[in-house]
């Protein structure tokens, strides 16, 4: 083989290579290029919306939000509060995307008043009340502690407020007892004040919330009387979108999210029906 041959091949062989090492930087190129575009995509893609939630929903929405952004990558900011105090800041035009109320009425008065989606509420959860304290033992399955107990106050959310505050209300005067006890009342702003007068002692009983003792279906510590559905109205809690969050990808996705089979698993297991 002469010396013209040998350099003709060496010449075809580094060509071939530099064509390879071309066609493989273009192939990297594009593959990175693909998964830049992807993630750009999917984070183009996410959105985020503010949700008020009432103050006894707390737990079980913590969970449901962090469920949601890992199977959804959109993100709910929460708020806790009285659905009271909710109401009012929603009129001050706070921007709320969502309002999770602890009532039916609230959602209703802000689709009346063309503050929310009319079409867009539904009850997301039916709350319980429970007569509960700390002390194992204390309170026993029939509520007789309101009238034998030797507690010096008890603690009951703001009936103007929170909803909760209002059926205990209920269930004091069908028990003829709101006489007796009112004098005893230590009264939260909301159903999370009201729980932390119960838990730190403050006051030896409260009525609060069954998801606020709850957990997994059980009682988590103290003891507790669950109230008759009968003794009070139905705790309907209700969601609504409000209008400036109409067009948030996130909105409408959260509240399909909240009828989910995962979502209903979450809230039943905090003592919620439907």
């Amino acid at each position: 083989m002469n010396s013209d041959t040998s350099m003709t091949q060496i010449t075809a062989r580094s060509s071939r290579f530099s064509f390879q090492l071309a066609r493989s930087a273009a192939v990297i190129a594009t593959v990175t290029s693909s998964a830049v575009l992807g993630l750009w995509s999917a984070q183009a893609q996410a959105a985020e919306v503010a949700v008020a939630v009432a103050a006894n929903f707390t737990a079980p929405m913590k969970k449901i939000a962090v469920e949601f952004e890992k199977d959804t990558g959109h993100k709910a900011e929460l708020s806790f509060g009285a659905t009271g105090k909710f109401y009012a800041q929603i009129n001050n035009s706070a921007p709320f995307g969502i309002l999770l109320a602890a009532d039916d009425t609230t959602p209703e008065k802000l689709a009346k008043e063309g503050k929310g989606v009319a079409e867009s509420r539904f009850t997301y959860a039916i709350g319980t009340l429970v007569l509960w304290s700390p002390k194992a033992g204390y309170v026993d399955d029939k509520g007789e502690v309101l009238k034998t107990g030797d507690y010096k106050h008890i603690a009951i959310a703001n009936p103007k407020l929170a909803p909760y505050g209002t059926a205990a209300m209920e269930v004091l005067n069908k028990l003829g007892l709101t006489a007796q006890v009112q004098p005893k009342v230590v009264m939260g702003e909301n159903i999370a004040q009201t729980y932390q007068f119960a838990a730190t002692g403050n006051a030896q009983l409260g009525f609060v919330a069954l998801s606020q003792v709850m957990e997994n279906g059980k009682i988590r510590e103290g003891s507790a009387w669950q109230i008759p559905s009968n003794m009070h109205e139905p705790i309907r809690q209700d969601a609504i979108v409000l209008n400036n969050a109409k067009d948030n990808e996130a909105a409408t996705a959260l509240m399909k999210y909240l009828r989910s089979p995962k979502a209903h698993d979450i809230i039943r297991s905090y003592g919620y029906s439907f």
